[in-house]
C-alpha cells in the first residue's frame, strides 16, 4: 500500500514543479464556458480602389470601433500562427490575477526542444519576467513556464486558452500549445485581428509589448533581450503586436497601430516570405490605408 501512495503522489505532484513560497493554489476547473461573443464584421467593396502591394498568405486590416474589414486577402483563411499564439497566452495567465513577483524555477520539461529562450534549466525567475519575456522576446521557455505553474497545469492552461477563443467568438482559432511551437496552432486575419485588440484593453499587456527591450534577472545572472517587432523602431505608434515564425506558418505579425486622423487599426500578416517581409507589408497596408482607402476609415460606418 505505501508504494501505491507514492505512485499517486508522484502522479498528482511531480510535474508541477513550482519554485517554494509561491503561494499558487489550483481551483476547481470551471466547466461552462462563456457565451461567445458574436460579431459579424462589415466588408467593402474596395474593387474601384488600388490594392496595395502585398504577397502573403493572408493579410487584413480591422477597424474595431465599427468592425469594418477595410482590407482583407485570405482573410478567413486557417493558418499557422506559431508565436501570436503567445498574445492569448497572456491573456489567459493575467486573468488569474497572481502575484507576478512570485518566483518560478525553470524545469527540464520547460527547455527541451524550446527553440528561442533566453532562460536556462534551473534558474529562478520572477512570473513578471516570464511574461515580458514571453511577449517581448518570444522566449518559449517563459511561456510554457507561466503554462505550467498556472492554476490548470499544462493541459488545463491550454483548455483555458481554447475556452477564451470560443469566450471572444473566435471560431476558427485551435491551441495545443502555449508557445506556438505546435504548427497545430491555428487562426484566421479575422480572429487574430480581434484576439490583439481585446489585448489592448489589458494595461499590463500593452506596456509590455510597446518596450523595444527588456532586462531581466534570474538567481544567476542579468540579460538584456530585444523586441521582435521592429515596428517599434519606426514611423508608426504601435499601441501593441506581436511576430511569429515556425517552418509551417511563414513570418506572421499582428499590431495595433495609430493612423492620423483616424481610430487605430488592427493589422495582420499571416505567412510573408521573410522577417523583413512582414514588416514591409504591415507598412504598405498601413500606407494603403492613409492614402487609398482613406475615405473608409476617416467616414467609417455607424
Amino acid at each position: 500500500m505505501r508504494i501505491v501512495w507514492v505512485c499517486i503522489f508522484l502522479l498528482l505532484f511531480g510535474s508541477v514543479g513550482w519554485a517554494p513560497n509561491t503561494g499558487l493554489v489550483k481551483p476547481e476547473s470551471s466547466t461552462v464556458a462563456s457565451k461567445p461573443e458574436t460579431i459579424q464584421p462589415i466588408r467593402h467593396d474596395i474593387t474601384s480602389l488600388r490594392k496595395p502591394r502585398v504577397r502573403a498568405q493572408a493579410t487584413l486590416v480591422y477597424k474595431p470601433s465599427t468592425h469594418e474589414i477595410i482590407w482583407e486577402s485570405n482573410g478567413d483563411k486557417i493558418w499557422p500562427i506559431a508565436s501570436i499564439t503567445k498574445v492569448m497566452t497572456a491573456l489567459v495567465f493575467l486573468e488569474q490575477g497572481l502575484d507576478l513577483s512570485a518566483d518560478v524555477v525553470i524545469s527540464r520539461h520547460d527547455i527541451r526542444r524550446a527553440s528561442t529562450t533566453y532562460l536556462r534549466r534551473g534558474e529562478r525567475v520572477t512570473l513578471e519576467a516570464l511574461l515580458n519575456l514571453a511577449l517581448v522576446a518570444s522566449d518559449n521557455v517563459a511561456a510554457r513556464a507561466l503554462a505550467r505553474v498556472s492554476l490548470w497545469g499544462t493541459l488545463g492552461f491550454v483548455e483555458q486558452m481554447n475556452r477564451k477563443a470560443l469566450e471572444l467568438g473566435l471560431s476558427d482559432t485551435v491551441f495545443t500549445d502555449s508557445s506556438g511551437l505546435s504548427r497545430s496552432n491555428v487562426s484566421t486575419a479575422y480572429d487574430l485581428s480581434r484576439l490583439i485588440v481585446h489585448a489592448t484593453k489589458y494595461s499590463e499587456i500593452t506596456s509590455i509589448m510597446r518596450q523595444p527591450s527588456y532586462r531581466f534577472q534570474t538567481n544567476r545572472r542579468r540579460r538584456t533581450v530585444r523586441n521582435t517587432n521592429r515596428l517599434l523602431n519606426g514611423e508608426f505608434a504601435i499601441q501593441a503586436g506581436k511576430t511569429g515564425y515556425i517552418d509551417a506558418s511563414g513570418y506572421c505579425l499582428v499590431v495595433v497601430v495609430e493612423v492620423p486622423e483616424s481610430e487605430p487599426l488592427a493589422v495582420v500578416v499571416l505567412g510573408a516570405r521573410s522577417s523583413s517581409g512582414r514588416f514591409t507589408e504591415v507598412r504598405r497596408l498601413v500606407n494603403w490605408v492613409s492614402t487609398h482607402g482613406r475615405s473608409l476609415i476617416i467616414s467609417g460606418t455607424t
